[in-house]
């Protein structure tokens, strides 16, 4: 994904890594909310909501992690302004942020969310297309179905 979105290797290296550790600020979230079978109630949603900002509380106090640090805030940006924990829109979320949300939000839907079942490969594709603009770079999005998906797709039928 970052080679298709043109990042470099230090750029592609902290997506990598960012990538592995963004939900690291869940892990002040209780387990009760994390492991919530069903709809999940305001105060769930409102606890939910500072894992982006714990996660950069942790990587800014590492030096070795503190580049990530913003990466990780902003990977609940929305591209129309209406995510958190900022309320950033557009390119004032970084890139492999946005990057992330995207890749999030797919691995999400079809391996099923805290309160709905997996979706098919072409429902998630449809969910994802459908919120490019608002939720999602619309970029990302594209990149991410027409050239990772594709591949993706094209790499299990050789392995059939």
């Amino acid at each position: 994904m970052g080679a298709e979105m043109r990042l470099d290797k230090s750029e592609i290296s902290e997506l990598r890594t960012a990538g592995a550790i963004h939900d690291i600020g869940k892990i002040a979230v209780s387990n009760a909310v994390l492991e919530k079978k069903g709809k999940l109630s305001s105060s769930d949603w409102i606890e939910l909501k500072k894992h982006p900002e714990v996660g950069y509380n942790i990587l800014s106090a590492v030096n070795e992690y503190s580049n990530l640090a913003q990466i990780v805030l902003a990977h609940h940006e929305w591209y129309d302004g209406n995510g958190y924990p900022k309320g950033l829109k557009g390119d004032e979320i970084p890139l492999q942020s946005r990057i992330i949300a995207v890749a999030e939000a797919y691995d999400s839907m079809v391996s099923g969310m805290m309160f709905s079942a997996p979706k098919t490969l072409q429902q998630a594709v449809e969910e994802l297309q459908n919120n490019a603009g608002t939720q999602f770079d619309p970029a990302v999005v594209s990149v991410f179905v027409d050239k990772v998906l594709a591949e993706k797709s094209i790499e299990d039928e050789l392995c059939v």
